[in-house]
């Protein structure tokens, strides 16, 4: 079968080469050439998405290329994305499930995804780049959302090969005019779909009518107005056409510097209080006169939004207290580099310092803060009754983070799948986020996206992952890093006020109501990270769905544990107080699953670790690991 091409086996180290080797070309397979076209995946297109280019008989490996591991199939690109069809997906377009993509699929990636195009010519990778006098045997695509792909090309017509690769490396980095984003062709060929009850469809809050329906959804009428003083953008481009201000403010003020120093309205409470944002004024040379203006300007615009008793506004200045853009950029780029790892040898020698390379990215800290800051603003809308002003440079960027999950937490409506488009359109679309320059999606420069000295070293370390990998080696790490790096995010949460603890543990000891407020876990092992790009070299990770594989493995486990407990049983007929105090750490011995459980289970006794340590949870162990002494403890999958 042509779409099955699986010629070899994985595993945790480098495979050896094969014994025998076939001649037959795997196009060769089969003679009629009619019977593989009639089972060709059919290439599902958006309206306004044109095909550019297409190559057959490419072959997707699952990992690396020394485990031969993959299947055959048609990669094309369009003007929107790359894709891979191949036989498997035929399975995966009858699963009609509620949570599956109906735009992007499995093996889709969106142009503006690929982040790096590397090429393997005669078993040497290089960046690929330009135009090209040799074409690769093989393409590796790096994507932003952490995820790789290899494609082998050996098979493939030259003509095919030459057209493919030259596509996708014109397509993904040649500089493009604004107007030739794939979006503008989608809008002009789908539909207008004008639909009467917002309720039904996105709100897409470019007319005046969508933002008086979200203050009549949210109960924010009484205190706060929709203006269309911006419309034609003819006071600002960095503000939406129609926007919501506070009833006081005069509109003569909203124009008086271009649209800064205005307090907008993000979202209201059920109890009457505002979530707001708010842009500094522009820093340029100033005499004492424009100085004085300014400062009487915000004094003014102050007074319209803090009234005490009956109105009062806490202010959370995220330029100056917060995270810097560049903090993220640069964490993100190092926590990128760990996901990013071309073979299995880079990938067992790099788990031995998994925890401490996560932690020097800084990345789960970042994320925990903006979780932490958001449930913060929370506490203030919800149990201090009192206004938020979040204040930033632009307001277009950390406010549009904060003020999304702010509203996800307190707002059910947002995390609905209606909801939610709404929200991004709202608070990222309309917020004025600079898509184009955080994305760099023209690619009008390298800048900061581009930089790739921020890879993080790997570990010199070349010893076997077999000698002493879970006992010395393992054990001395975590001691280390449970005292030293992990317990900072465990006892970084006491130094929040006592306001705000009070009201985390309160709601955190109630059952959950997945209709009202929902806050996140803060502590430092609840922050988890993407495991299963992690463990993309596991083979049993990348079983989709799970399926027998996975089921059958842990019935076996569990007959297993049967049998050693009626051994038990037999061998001491009077002892059952003792076999039953020993029961329990029996249970919980056998009990240790992957992260990805039930798509991977652990080995019971394996020669070479299926899983790295980083990936146990032993799931009969439930005690505080802020409370545990430093020793060997099961760290789940953070």
């Amino acid at each position: 079968m042509l779409g099955k091409g699986v010629v070899g086996g994985g595993g945790g180290t480098k495979a050896p080469k094969p014994s025998f080797v076939s001649y037959v070309r795997p196009e060769e397979i089969h003679t009629n050439e009619k019977e593989v076209t009639e089972k060709e995946v059919t290439l599902h297109l958006l309206p306004g998405e044109q095909l550019l280019c297409e190559a057959s008989t490419v072959l997707k490996y699952v990992q690396e290329d020394s485990c031969q591991r993959g299947i055959y199939g048609k990669l094309v690109c369009t003007d929107f994305k790359i894709a891979f069809l191949g036989d498997d997906d035929s399975a995966l377009d009858n699963d009609e499930t509620q949570f599956k993509n109906k735009v992007i699929g499995e093996n889709d990636i969106t142009l503006h995804c690929v982040d790096q195009i590397y090429g393997v010519f005669d078993e040497k990778k290089k960046t690929l780049f330009g135009q090209l006098k040799k074409y690769p045997e093989k393409l590796i695509i790096h994507c932003k959302d952490l995820r790789v792909f290899h494609f082998c090309l050996r098979y493939t017509k030259e003509e095919e090969v030459k057209r493919i690769v030259s596509g996708i490396i014109h397509h993904t980095q040649a500089p493009k005019l604004l107007k030739r984003l794939f979006l503008f062709s989608y809008a002009a060929a789908a539909q207008n779909h004008a639909a009467t009850d917002p309720r039904n469809h996105t709100v897409m809050f470019d007319t005046l009518k969508d933002w008086c329906w979200e203050l009549e959804r949210t109960k924010g009428s009484v205190k706060y107005k929709a203006v269309s003083v911006n419309e034609g953008y003819k006071v600002c481009e960095r503000l939406p056409a129609y926007f919501v201000v506070p009833t006081p403010l005069p509109e003569e003020d909203l124009s008086r510097f271009q649209g800064h120093g205005i307090p907008l309205w993000c979202w209201s409470c059920h109890n009457g209080c505002a979530l707001l944002k708010m842009s500094a004024l522009p820093k340029k040379e100033q005499d004492d006169g424009l100085s004085q203006m300014q400062k009487s300007f915000l004094d003014g615009i102050y007074k319209t939004i803090h009234r005490p008793p009956y109105e009062i506004v806490k202010t959370e200045d995220l330029s100056s207290n917060f995270l810097s853009l560049q903090d993220i950029q640069t964490a993100y780029s190092k926590f990128k580099q760990l996901f990013l790892i071309d073979n299995s040898t880079e990938f067992w020698d790099t788990d031995i310092k998994w925890f401490s390379l996560l932690e020097s990215s800084s990345w789960l800290d970042i994320i925990r803060r903006c979780l932490k800051k958001a449930i913060e603003i929370t506490e203030c809308l919800e149990a201090q009754n009192v206004n938020v002003l979040l204040l930033e440079e632009n307001a277009s960027d950390l406010c549009c983070l904060v003020s999304s999950l702010v509203q996800v937490m307190m707002d059910p409506h947002c995390r609905t799948r209606i909801g939610f488009q709404s929200l991004v359109q709202k608070e990222w679309i309309m917020g004025g986020h600079s898509f184009l320059d955080r994305c760099n999606h023209l690619r009008q420069s390298d800048k900061e996206e581009h930089q790739r000295q921020l890879s993080l070293p790997l570990t010199q370390s070349k010893s076997s992952p077999k000698r002493g990998f879970f006992r010395e080696e393992t054990d001395h790490l975590i001691k280390n890093l449970l005292g030293k790096r992990i317990s900072k995010l465990i006892n970084s949460s006491d130094e929040l006020h006592d306001n705000f603890r009070e009201f985390y543990d309160s709601w955190h000891s109630k059952p959950t109501d997945y209709h009202g407020l929902l806050l996140p876990h803060i502590e430092g092992p609840e922050i988890k990270v993407w495991a299963q790009r992690y463990l993309r070299w596991i083979p049993e990770a990348q079983i989709l769905g799970g399926g027998r594989a996975a089921t059958v493995s842990k019935l076996l486990e569990m007959m297993e544990e049967v049998e050693r407990l009626q051994e038990k049983i037999d061998a001491r007929p009077h002892g059952q107080g003792a076999l039953l105090a020993e029961a329990p750490l029996l249970l919980r011995g056998s009990a240790r699953l992957s992260a990805l459980f039930p798509f991977a289970l652990l080995q019971r006794h394996p020669s070479k670790p299926v899983l790295p340590t980083s990936g146990w949870k032993a799931l009969g162990d439930e005690e505080d690991l802020a409370k545990r002494e430093d020793e060997f403890v099961d760290l789940g999958d953070v």
